[in-house]
This record gives structure tokens, sequence and C-alpha cells, in this order.
């Protein structure tokens, strides 16, 4: 019968290297390639552990995996370098930590890609819009212009989008991302130039993405979804560097903003489903072994490795789409309420970045999972 270690043991694999960072050391998990590491806060260390050490009472039968095995287990992947890192917002997710990264060596034959690592929600991301209004100015209009977001952006389970689109159009949107947009009417010239990609990831391939997933994005666009996501106004609290804020349009506390909070809805999750069926295939064939089968993978070289990047990037894609569409929309909201044009409320956008992506670099595979 396999010894399970106590909480105790489990912790003499984890070392602390200063206040807000944790060395998880090889032998942690079986077939560490490399070391993890772990940033984390006082309140964030607390539930780290209490999850490690429930986890140990139970001798790891049932519940979800520790956060803390999942970033060692990330460091057992085949092609992996330097660490599997978790960011100090990590906590317990499938496959992959929230807040995981990891980044493999493409020149290795054996190097891997998982869709565990980027999510079901491909390129969810967060977009920041800012505008010249001061919080007294939306204070008096507030339920207002809640109610104008609610009646312009579908929102919930199974919503479905006012953004008028047909088959050829999704598929030009996959293909497109935000350039899309941008003929369409539903960006400005300049939205592309503050986004991740520019909005666009060149090597998406629509024939990659299944039918299915197509039908399941067809009439989602435009629309925010349920979960954590949101599309919320905020106000500019303190600001910590104002020769960058200034750079960025912002210059004053109590300058309003409006954050949006999506991604490829049906179509990444049908993407990334799709993905983790033929993958399991691979892995037989090709005899990987993993230590939790939620990181299902293929070899980043092999068919399924590439079939699953490119329509991956298609999904990415779409979600550029979908949170362009429902800028679109909110300054559509913004202008009803104050009676103004967007571009005289200076609706721009700050920033787009995604935190459940894979990046091909100059030598190696980035993925992030709730990341940035």
């Amino acid at each position: 019968m396999a010894h399970h270690r106590t909480f105790k043991e489990e912790c003499s694999f984890i070392d602390r290297l200063d206040d807000n960072s944790f060395l998880i050391k090889k032998g942690f998990v079986p077939n560490m390639k490399v070391e993890g590491i772990f940033y984390i806060n006082d309140s964030l260390e607390k539930l780290m552990f209490d999850e490690l050490k429930n986890w140990a009472g139970t001798q790891g039968i049932g519940g979800f995996l520790p956060g803390v095995k999942q970033i060692a287990n990330v460091a057992a992947l085949p092609g992996i370098v330097g660490r599997s890192v978790g960011l100090p917002d990590v906590h317990s997710g499938y496959g992959f930590a929230i807040g995981n990264m990891a980044a493999f060596d493409m020149s290795l034959p054996e190097a891997v890609v998982s869709p565990g690592g980027v999510g079901f929600d491909i390129n969810c991301g967060v977009r920041l819009l800012r505008t010249n209004l001061d919080e007294k100015d939306v204070q008096p209009v507030k339920e207002q212009l809640a109610q104008s977001l609610f009646d312009h952006i579908p929102v919930g389970v199974g919503s479905k989008g006012v953004i008028p689109m047909g088959a050829k159009d999704l598929e030009e949107a996959l293909t497109m991302g935000m350039d899309w947009s941008l003929r369409e009417g539903y960006a400005w010239a300049e939205d592309k130039e503050h986004c991740e990609e520019y909005g666009r990831m060149l090597q998406a391939d629509v024939d990659k993405v299944s039918p299915r997933a197509k039908k399941r994005g067809l009439p989602q666009l435009g629309t925010l979804g349920a979960g954590n996501h949101y599309a919320e106004i905020q106000v500019v609290d303190e600001i910590y560097n104002m020769y960058a804020a200034k750079k960025m349009g912002i210059d004053h506390p109590g300058q309003v903003c409006v954050m949006i909070h999506s991604g490829s809805r049906g179509l990444g999750h049908q993407v990334a489903t799709d993905a983790l069926v033929s993958m399991e295939r691979a892995m037989k064939r090709d005899t990987i072994d993993v230590n939790d089968r939620q990181l299902a993978c293929a070899r980043i070289n092999s068919q399924e490795g590439q079939d699953y990047l490119k329509s991956m990037a298609g999904a990415a894609n779409y979600a550029w789409v979908n949170r362009s569409s429902m800028t679109f929309l909110t300054r559509q909201a913004f202008g009803k309420v104050f009676k103004s044009a967007p571009d005289d409320l200076d609706m721009h956008v700050i920033y787009d970045v995604s935190h459940n992506i894979a990046k091909i670099e100059e030598h190696v595979s980035f993925v992030y999972q709730g990341a940035i």
C-alpha cells in the first residue's frame, strides 16, 4: 500500500524564500522536471497551506487538488523549462492552478501543450476604458447608467448577443479578430493599438474550430456571460505613478473608468473540450504520462498540438471581438445616459490583456491560466 505523507512531510518539500515567496522542491510530486515557485501574501499563504493540510488529512481522497500540488504537477510536464510559477492570485484550478504559468522549450521533441493550462474560457481577459467623467457626474445617475448597461449588454448563462452575425461573419471574426470589429464599425481604429497582440492572433485556422464550437459561438457575440464576468463602473482611488497614469489618460483620483471582463464564451469552451478528447488519444499513442488527467496534453509539434494552437488562436480572436463588441455597447450605453457622443466622453481603451492563453515566443511556448 502506498505511503500517504502527513502534512508535516508534505511541507518538508516547500521552502520559504522570503516573506512572500515559496520554493517547491523536486520530489513533492512524481517526475518533476523543474522546481515550482509561488508568490502570496499572508491571507493567501494561510489558504494555500490549509488547503494542503486538509488534503493530506483526507489522504488525497476527493475534493480539489491543492493549488500547490497543481503547480508541482505542471513542473512535471514534459519540456517545461525554468520553473512552474504561481503568481500572487494563485488558487486551485483545472489541471493548472489559477494564476499558474509555465514555459516549454519548443526545440525539445517531448515538449507539450495542455488545454488545461489555458482553461476552458480561452482568452478570458480584462479591458479598461477611461472616461472624462468624475464620480460626482455618475453618482446622481448611477442606477440609470447601470440599467443602460444591462439594456445594452446581454448577461447570464446562454445569453444571446445583439450584434448581427452570420456564419460567414463568424469565420471572418475567428480569422481577423479586432480587424473584423474595426471593419464592421464596432471598434475605433486606435483600440487595437492598446490590445495584446493588437487584438489578433495570426496563426488562427477556422478549419480547426469544430462546427459544434462555431454553433455555440454564433449567437453569443457581444455577451458578458455569467460567473465572475462583469462590466463594472470603477473610480480611480489612488495613483501610484503619475507619469505612467497620464500617459494612459488617467490624471486624478475620482476619474471614472469602465472595466469589461469576459472571454470566448461557449465557443472557447467547446474548443477546449474538443482538444481534450483528441489529446487523450494522442497521450496513449505517444505514451505521455502526467500526474493529473486534467493535464491531458499533446506534443507541441504533433498534429494534435498544432491543431489545438490554431483553434485556440481562433477562439482568442473571437474573445477580442466579443470584448470589442461590448466596448461598442458600453459606449452606446454611456452616450445615451449622458447625451453625448462616446468620443466626447473620452471613452478610449487603456488596455486589453488576456489571462487565459498560450503564446509562442522565440524559443518557448508560454502558457497562462488566470495569469497576466
